[in-house]
């Protein structure tokens, strides 16, 4: 793989791929008895009785079937009961659309617009699964059937992520010069979804006009633009994480439009942080750039922001992404950590143990601000992996873990003082099963194969219904509720079928592959690095990129020193000792009745 900005991306990529893709794969010789819990007992004493017996290849490979078939089941039953709709209705066998009667109910309205979005958020997943004939047709029909005339009122987060985003990803996999995930070219392809994804980004500009932040509008009427009496708030997630898949989009048509907006809205994220505490608010008036919401935190409303900023430095080379993304992680760690001073850390008679928890806080002061933390947190793990520090990536996915362990799920919203639910659904969120999936790679420790596990069988036992899976209402009772959303295709399944594949192309060659906040594939390449708008004025990218800018010094310690080979001996052991596991099923309280 070329790289053109050299540097610290170069020592990123290349600590990535020592660190993913030469690690081998070491099983130890002792027959396997399948993991049997019991809540009463200490989950140490269980997993210790098993963890130095690794993970047989025969029940690996019987994982990757089980996780096939859990794809199957929900791909074909929305293509024989819902498609051409957006979604799957899994327990009635039947499809929903865009909520035309009711314009206010954003809860379905912002994701699903009427352009078969499932079929579109499934199509890296069909790659993984190899499956190039499902995905050509799926190609054939977006390319000849997906419009968007009949003007619906989307969100713009969720149309950038769940729809570009597949599209975008797509492309660049049927047009990989050296096929390294096969051929999935279809005959006489002539860039269809490309042409696709610009035509849905052209009709998502409007959001960006009449702010003078430069924050976009949170809602966009694909004929119409931003809708009257629209909200003039939006969440930090929604303003700051365009930057992915616009640059691409941009760097692909030739076209710096869509890379600069969602770049000024950044940057304006960044201008508004608080300048004391270095922290941002999660809703903000796009307007005023006053922070509506003062809550800082690493869940829902701010997770993918920071996620871009690093998997930005990643894919482009963009300096300013990575200091922006250094900076507000040391002040995460400053006001958010809460807990002992290293995650590995262990003082047992005298105590000195504190397991490590992300707090949500005030971000103009840095004060706790509430006592919950929500799904979409359980990401941050796989957050740190990226960025290098592996000890503490450890440690915050052994919190959620240890969560789903006492209700096999994870719930929208957990209390921690309380130790019970706040808000009680999951809709079947994949950002455990995507933390697990990085730290397997990054550590080669079978305990994650033990926890993919795990999550499959809740999965299978609690959410498969007749016509695929559904959102579990109430995580204590296991109440249903008839939804499958997109991304279990496009990021459970994907996530659990590679953690399981150890053998496949994307682990072989981790460090040439970046998954989008979506989980969608997107091939690193010297391609991406290039913009032909600054080529064509004269100026090479890197030395107009530089001009005249004073570099801070980048914690390179966090992206490199810190992310230690894992161990032979740390490999077929625990992640964590005993007490700390100890400690967290006490905190999270998995043995009170719940």
């Amino acid at each position: 793989m070329e790289l053109r900005c050299r540097d610290l991306l170069c020592l990123l990529i290349v600590t990535m791929n020592s660190l993913w893709s030469i690690l081998p794969h070491l099983y130890m010789l002792f027959d396997y008895q399948p993991v049997r819990t019991n809540r009463n007992t200490s989950y140490y004493v269980q997993m210790t009785s098993i963890v130095h017996k690794s993970f047989p290849e025969s029940e690996r490979l019987r994982m990757i079937n089980e996780t096939r078939a859990m794809f199957y089941h929900g791909y074909n039953n929305y293509m024989r009961h819902a498609f051409p709709h957006d979604e799957l209705d899994p327990i009635h066998c039947s499809g929903r659309g865009h909520d035309w009667n009711d314009p206010s109910n954003i809860n379905i309205n912002d994701a699903l617009g009427d352009y078969s979005l499932t079929l579109i958020d499934a199509l890296s997943t069909l790659v993984v699964m190899g499956d190039s004939e499902r995905f050509m047709e799926a190609v054939e029909y977006i390319s000849h059937n997906i419009t968007f005339d009949h003007c619906p009122t989307v969100q713009v987060f969720e149309a950038n992520i769940r729809v570009i985003g597949s599209l975008l990803s797509s492309h660049l996999i049927i047009t990989e010069a050296d096929k390294r995930l096969g051929d999935f070219r279809p005959l006489h392809y002539s860039d269809e979804l490309l042409h696709v994804a610009h035509d849905l980004a052209e009709r998502l500009l409007p959001a960006f006009e009449n702010t003078a932040t430069g924050l976009p509008h949170p809602r966009v009427n694909l004929c119409h633009g931003v809708p009257s009496g629209g909200v003039p708030e939006t969440c930090t997630a929604g303003a700051g994480s365009l930057i992915l898949e616009f640059s691409i989009l941009s760097r692909l048509v030739g076209d710096p439009i869509y890379e600069n907006l969602a770049r000024r809205a950044v940057r304006t994220l960044w201008d508004l942080r608080h300048p004391r505490t270095g922290l941002v608010g999660n809703v903000v008036n796009i307007h005023s750039g006053d922070w509506i919401g003062p809550m800082s935190g690493i869940g829902a409303g701010v997770d993918s922001f920071y996620e871009y900023l690093l998997k930005s430095f990643i894919l482009f080379g963009e300096r300013e992404d990575l200091e922006m993304f250094t900076e507000f992680y040391k002040n995460i760690m400053k006001y958010m950590r809460k807990g002992c001073c290293s995650c590995l850390d262990i003082i047992i008679n005298d105590k000195w143990l504190q397991s490590p928890l992300y707090v949500n806080v005030n971000y103009n002061s840095g004060k706790l601000y509430n006592f919950w933390f929500d799904s979409l947190s359980a990401s941050f793990a796989g957050l740190q992996v990226l960025a290098g520090d592996l000890d503490e990536a450890i440690c915050t996915h052994a919190l959620y873990y240890t969560l789903w362990r006492k209700y096999e799920s994870l719930p929208e919203r957990y209390d921690w003082k309380a130790k019970s639910p706040s808000v009680s659904f999951y809709p079947l969120r994949p950002e455990l099963a995507e933390s697990t999936y990085l730290l397997y790679q990054a550590t080669h420790n079978p305990f994650y194969l033990h926890v993919g596990t795990d999550i499959l069988n809740s999965i299978n036992k609690h959410m498969k219904a007749k016509c695929g899976y559904a959102t579990l209402h109430d995580v204590i009772t296991k109440e249903k509720e008839d939804r499958m959303e997109s991304f279990f295709l496009s990021e459970m399944c994907k996530y659990l079928y590679l953690l399981f594949d150890t053998d496949h192309v994307i682990n072989k060659h981790s460090a040439n592959y970046l998954f989008t906040t979506e989980g969608h594939v997107i091939p690193i390449s010297s391609t991406l690095h290039r913009k032909q708008w600054e080529e064509e004025s004269g100026h090479g990218q890197c030395r107009n990129y530089y001009r005249g800018r004073s570099m801070s010094r980048i914690n390179e310690t966090m992206l490199s020193t810190s992310c230690n080979v894992y161990s032979n001996i740390r490999r077929h052991s625990l992640p964590l000792v005993k007490e700390h596991f100890t400690e967290l099923e006490n905190f999270i309280g998995l043995h009170d009745h719940r």
